[in-house]
């Protein structure tokens, strides 16, 4: 087949050069990680739970390690579960806020970790490898390699990240003799969320 020339009015006309994806995808995961750890921590509106589904999809397609979004959606459960439960004014049931936010946090998790694991096909990312070899022939439950879900063991991260926070807040004051930082929770929360989410994607 003979190549024909362009026609006149295309000569001239500069090239656009390809887009490179993965380096738009590595310019804004940051600022996607981000968005979605301050959803989490606004996470005092039902609302917010489609805005954290999303972000927990965007995150997957842009590369963010499953264990960072199951820290991501931990927290938001948590968050939800202890807005739902300091809602409610009447005591109804013995532990009524553990039970709201355990629930809470089974209703959110659960049900989100078919969803992201099939956003996944990198398995590696899915699940981390530990041998346990404590007796027995290979095979058995006490000498195997079980496989660790990264999504629900970071999302059991994050929930406690958040439960405990508050309590670290009120530590931190007592240790400045009452004194409070503006925002002093959430700027505590949201680092301990950072470090941790950072430790996972760069070491997992």
């Amino acid at each position: 087949m003979v190549a024909m020339p362009a026609p006149a009015r295309y000569r001239g006309v500069a090239s656009f050069p390809a887009v490179d994806i993965m380096r738009i995808k590595n310019a804004l995961l940051p600022a996607l990680s981000l968005t979605a750890l301050s959803g989490a921590l606004r996470a005092h509106c039902p609302l917010c739970t489609l805005g954290i589904a999303a972000a927990a999809g965007g995150a997957a397609w842009f590369g963010v390690h499953n264990a960072v979004i199951g820290l991501l959606v931990g927290a938001f459960a948590v968050s939800t579960g202890w807005w739902m439960a300091k809602a409610i004014k009447w005591k109804l049931i013995p532990f009524q806020i553990p039970s709201i936010v355990i629930l809470s946090f089974i209703l959110t998790v659960l049900p989100s970790a078919p969803m992201i694991s099939a956003l996944q096909p990198d398995a590696s990312k899915n699940y981390f490898p530990v041998l346990i070899s404590i007796f027995g022939d290979y095979g058995t439950i006490f000498n195997s390699t079980h496989l660790i879900d990264l999504f629900l063991a970071g999302s059991l991260l994050g929930g406690a990240i958040v439960w405990a926070a508050p309590s670290l807040s009120k530590s931190v004051s007592n240790m400045r003799e009452g004194k409070l930082i503006p925002f002093q929770g959430i700027m505590l929360t949201l680092l301990m969320l950072v470090a941790a989410g950072a430790i996972m994607q760069f070491m997992l």
